[in-house]
């Protein structure tokens, strides 16, 4: 637009070779350069080219009729739109040289009908095409940002699409971890307030309130288990050892690591904590007194915890110490969640008679 303007203010002061062409290609030239850049993405591709191709060669025309004044700006204004703008490298690189011979020729013959000192060399005016290189560079370099602009918001939606899925597993875990705990421990309480109901009807009142007080504990328990489960899931950074160390320390049993700690997935060491911890409570619940102690292994391709009581050395309460088998099917189902197995039973390592081992292995 500027070059327009410049150029209709220093036509009527300055020498022009055959005016009335000058003016006529003038006024198309402006108009042509104007489209270009006004009217370009609603012209298709064929109508796009004719337009470059008729900005170039027009304004190469032009250039020796009224090289006084902005004109010749045209001619290399054309070429550089030409590679910026084209689709096709090769119609630009077209386009440029049909623009850069017609500039040469006509200001050849130019020179040849009306001689002047003022007249490019021919062989400088072929150099009107040599920006269409910088066009297609300027195009280059705005189709990489736009590349990269497209390449960075798909990472941001891959990105919140995972940040979805993750939120989802984790709802889903929780889920899991409080249906364990309040699973096993409805059931107990349901079965405590079972036996109280029997008892009851036979008037053994004495014995009704004890499993009545048991049921109450179980609840107490179970809110506090629940509260524990809930703590342990926003610790995923606690690595499985360090977790496993505090939860022996708290419970007061031996706690050893064999092999190279390594991490671990979040599943799996929730897996190994909720096996932990129901272990360590029916050890306590069904082995009254018994030494207790755990054993976290890493090798090459699993990783296994060991929970073992020795025998009983104080009476086993009669209410309640058969359980209700909630705890060791929920201990196999999480194991097998995470592609893992759990064994357990009597004397399955080793164990001293009338102890009891569990024992969860889970691959790397």
């Amino acid at each position: 637009m500027t070059a327009t303007i410049l150029t209709a203010i220093q036509m009527p002061g300055v020498h022009l070779v055959a005016p009335p062409l000058a003016i006529a290609l003038f006024v198309v030239v402006a108009v042509c350069s104007i489209a270009a850049i006004f009217s370009w993405s609603r012209l298709s591709q064929r109508a796009q080219v004719a337009l470059a191709g008729t900005y170039a060669v027009l304004a190469a025309v032009l250039l020796p009729l009224a090289h006084s004044t902005m004109a010749p700006f045209y001619a290399y204004s054309a070429a550089a739109t030409a590679g910026a703008k084209l689709a096709s490298r090769r119609a630009a690189v077209g386009v440029a040289l049909a623009g850069a011979f017609s500039a040469a020729a006509t200001v050849w013959i130019a020179e040849r009908l009306s001689p002047s000192p003022d007249y490019w060399p021919w062989w400088l005016a072929l150099s009107v095409g040599l920006p269409v290189y910088m066009g297609i560079s300027k195009r280059d370099r705005r189709e990489a940002l736009e590349s990269a602009q497209l390449a960075a918001a798909e990472a941001q939606r891959a990105t919140e699409s995972e940040a979805r899925m993750a939120k989802l597993m984790e709802r889903g875990r929780i889920a899991r971890e409080i249906h364990d705990v309040l699973g096993h421990s409805l059931s107990g309480i349901a079965l405590q307030l079972d036996m109280a109901d029997a008892l009851s009807q036979k008037e053994r009142t004495e014995e009704a309130l004890v499993a009545v007080r048991r049921a109450r504990a179980l609840a107490v328990d179970s809110i506090a288990e629940t509260r524990h489960a809930v703590h342990a899931l926003r610790e995923d950074t606690l690595p499985l050892e360090e977790a496993l160390r505090l939860m022996a320390e708290g419970e007061g049993v031996a706690f050893d690591v064999l092999g190279e700690p390594a991490p671990v997935s979040v599943e799996t060491a929730q897996t190994a904590l909720r096996v932990a911890q129901e272990a360590l409570t029916n050890a306590l619940k069904y082995a009254p007194g018994a030494p207790r102690s755990m054993t976290l292994e890493f090798t090459a391709d699993a990783v296994s915890l060991t929970v073992v009581n020795e025998p009983a050395s104080a009476p086993v309460p009669r209410a309640g110490t058969e359980g209700t088998g909630m705890g060791l099917v929920g201990m196999r189902e999480r194991a097998a969640l995470v592609g893992g197995t759990l064994r357990a039973g009597p004397n399955i390592e080793d164990t001293a008679q009338g102890g009891w081992t569990v024992k969860l292995e889970v691959p790397r």
